[in-house]
């Protein structure tokens, strides 16, 4: 190789190092405490109904340290939701009960339902980001088990209805509404079985009795409005909420990829979910059903991954309107 060709190739692997450390500073320095609220507009309230605030939160994978974070989320309680949805992975150290409940404790009287996260049950170990690549990861037999009672102990003074496997219903400003939630997919804890009974059992008590259910879409409206909540939006639960009448879908787990690159998105999704809607709202459609679909990219990282680019941390507050 001549001199000359040999001083050009260093200079061009000088200048993609730059680059890569210039990438690696903004995401691990700047980005991933670059906290941002997320605004959206969701039509699926009945006609003539008041707009309701849905404040969506997830993945905070608090540590007890990580105080900005928790300072930026108790801010939130200023936007006065109606509602706050959390769909898990709070946890992120053996300690991190501490941040969440610092960082909650402004939501005290407010109506909350939440799911768990399979970083709600284990702590966090160092891992390959490039097994990613090959697929959903898995849990470490090294993960330590964290205090999930102490978490659901903390959600439970805040008033929050616990959502894993169970289907709950709640009136918001005269909109009455159901809950449909799933434990962790992600680690094969949802009980999709247990669900339809719920769903069931909570329609069989419904005061509006069978008028509230005819035979219609998913978008179709009707008095009473169906969320479903799952902390990984694995298809099957997807699906199912949708043939249950969801037309609303809430979940975190993609963490929007975390690592995305400019103008092509998300890398991976860690979930079977297609790449395009693992962050944002978009329409979730199976056979002739269809629901609005919310994946949060969420608030937080792995403390042994602590970078983001092109994805900042999130929290998305939905404002729920009249269907058009």
């Amino acid at each position: 190789m001549s001199l000359a060709r040999s001083t050009a190739a260093t200079r061009i692997a000088t200048a993609i190092g730059v680059v890569a450390a210039g990438a690696l500073a903004w995401g691990s320095l700047v980005e991933r405490t670059r906290w941002t609220l997320r605004r959206v507009v969701v039509p699926v309230l009945p006609p003539g109904s008041e707009p309701i605030r849905v404040l969506h939160v997830s993945d905070l994978h608090m540590a007890p340290w990580q105080r900005s974070k928790q300072e930026w989320i108790a801010s939130l309680a200023a936007l006065r939701p109606d509602l706050i949805v959390n769909t898990g992975d709070n946890l992120g150290h053996e300690r991190g009960i501490e941040g969440v409940r610092r960082a909650f404790a402004s939501f005290a009287g407010v109506p909350g339902v939440f799911v768990n996260g399979s970083n709600d049950y284990f702590g966090p170990v160092l891992k390959n980001p490039l097994r990613y690549f090959g697929g959903p990861s898995k849990v470490s037999g090294r993960a330590k088990r964290l205090d999930i009672d102490a978490l659901h102990g903390l959600f439970r003074e805040l008033g929050w209805i616990d959502l894993d496997n169970a289907a709950a219903a709640m009136e918001l400003r005269g909109t009455r509404f159901e809950f449909l939630g799933v434990d962790d997919p992600h680690k094969g804890y949802d009980r999709l079985d247990l669900i339809a009974a719920a769903i069931d059992d909570l329609r069989s008590d419904d005061p509006l009795g069978e008028e509230s259910w005819p035979d219609r879409g998913a978008q179709a409206t009707r008095p009473i409005v169906t969320v479903g909540v799952t902390h990984a939006p694995y298809r099957r639960v997807l699906n199912s909420f949708v043939n249950h009448g969801a037309q609303l879908l809430l979940a975190g787990h993609t963490h929007g990829g975390q690592v995305c690159l400019p103008g092509y998105g998300t890398l991976v999704t860690n979930c079977d979910i297609p790449r395009q809607q693992a962050k944002g709202l978009s329409v979730w459609r199976h056979g002739l059903r269809s629901a609005f679909l919310n994946v949060s990219a969420g608030l937080g990282t792995s403390i042994y991954a602590p970078i983001r680019f092109a994805c900042p941390p999130e929290a998305t507050l939905l404002t729920l309107t009249p269907a058009d």
